[in-house]
């Protein structure tokens, strides 16, 4: 316990290990705030890790249990903020962190607002990326394959010498 003590004094009280964003000027978490979509993808994902590590095979490991107690505070913590978000306690703002459909839900409601004031074409389109994309995905698709070839055949080589 007493290394633990000390590692603790030095990282984290004395300031001198890696710099988190805990160390940025002006951080304070209460800054920003996640959709219910993105929220609930936390706990999904939470929900899974908790299920794997927590699972008859990791049980007889201290550091997977250990993991499993970080995972399940931390999805009690990620919950309360989705129930304050969907009961409006907790104000989302157009700089948080929003979710493709909060995003969309807000343009449409703009869009509303907009033409019940008259405004005209308020709210520009925005231009579709995702072909480029899925283009540039597509073009490394091809160079792994090619790489796994050369390394295949690399291998045949090898092995008929």
């Amino acid at each position: 316990q007493e290394a633990w003590d000390c590692i603790w004094e030095e990282l984290i009280v004395n300031g001198k290990g890696l710099k988190t964003v805990y160390d940025r000027p002006g951080f304070n978490e209460d800054d920003y705030n996640f959709s219910e979509e993105m929220l609930s993808e936390m706990v999904t994902e939470l929900d899974r890790l908790i299920d794997k590590y927590g699972g008859s095979e990791w049980s007889g490991k201290a550091t997977a249990n250990r993991v499993v107690e970080l995972l399940v505070e931390h999805r009690a913590l990620i919950q309360v903020e989705l129930n304050e978000v969907v009961s409006g306690v907790r104000k989302l703002r157009d700089n948080d962190f929003l979710g493709a459909k909060e995003r969309q839900r807000r343009k449409e409601l703009k869009a509303e607002e907009n033409e019940r004031n008259g405004v005209v074409d308020a709210v520009p389109e925005q231009k579709d990326h995702s072909g480029f994309f899925q283009a540039m995905e597509r073009v490394l698709e091809k160079m792994r394959r090619g790489k796994l070839r050369q390394q295949s055949e690399k291998n045949v080589a090898t092995e008929s010498i």
